[in-house]
């Protein structure tokens, strides 16, 4: 592949977002990203999509040089693998954080019994994410899929509360969990985006946020999750 689009391409593959899921997450048309796989990403956009698929933008350009960056291989190398970058050895292993899985009671925050998530110290640090805030919940809804499937595992920034339009965030509203892509309209209006409802959008002004008890309980940086079933 000697084109940005067709790297771009492959990495919707990967994800495993069709071409018009990720229209519609980015907020462009689908014959947008048509372009772009014929024409290769525009270079004002080329920052932007490397930072998304924590991708190098050298090699999405070009496609010489690494894929990802060395914080990418410290946060998801495998750890039985020997990377140097990442630390890790037989006789040094991985250092992990174990970060406690909580549920909602009565719209609070509970720590459950035991029950913990291991992640890599390296992946939180590579993130800012303050060991002391980080927690897990499962995904409440499918209203983030494919991209976040229910059920999920996920992995929160209590800390970072602020809005960065298109990244997740988890809720609390009217006392109940929600999981969204968020962005901020007119006049701090807090508008809520599904995956799978791209022709919605959720907005609350902020006095309607605050009737409603609508807060942003943190960021999500992580999510994962296994098949139910094995395909027949």
């Amino acid at each position: 592949m000697n084109r940005s689009g067709d790297r771009f391409k492959a990495l919707l593959k990967e994800c495993g977002l069709t071409p018009s899921d990720f229209a519609a997450q980015r907020r462009v048309t689908s014959q947008h990203i048509n372009n772009w796989f014929t024409r290769g990403i525009p270079i004002a956009r080329l920052d932007e999509m490397a930072e998304l698929f924590c991708v190098q933008r050298r090699w999405l350009q070009t496609g010489e040089g690494p894929k990802h960056p060395q914080s990418f291989l410290r946060m998801y190398a495998p750890q039985a693998t020997q990377i140097d970058a990442f630390g890790a050895s037989p006789e040094k292993p991985v250092p992990l954080v174990q970060v406690p899985f909580h549920e909602l009671c009565n719209g609070q925050l509970v720590a459950l019994d035991n029950q913990h998530l291991a992640m890599p110290a390296s992946a939180l640090e590579a993130l800012d994410v303050p060991e002391d805030h980080a927690i897990c919940m499962t995904m409440p809804a499918s209203n983030m899929a494919p991209w976040i499937p229910r059920d999920a595992l996920l992995a929160i920034d209590l800390s970072y509360t602020k809005v960065v339009d298109g990244e997740i965030y988890a809720l609390l509203h009217n006392g109940r969990l929600r999981v969204n892509s968020l962005s901020l309209g007119h006049r701090g209006t807090l508008c809520l985006h599904s995956n799978n409802r791209h022709e919605i959008v959720e907005r609350y002004t902020p006095l309607q946020s605050k009737a409603q008890k609508l807060e942003i309980l943190g960021w999500v940086f992580h999510w994962s999750h296994y098949r139910q079933r094995r395909p027949d």
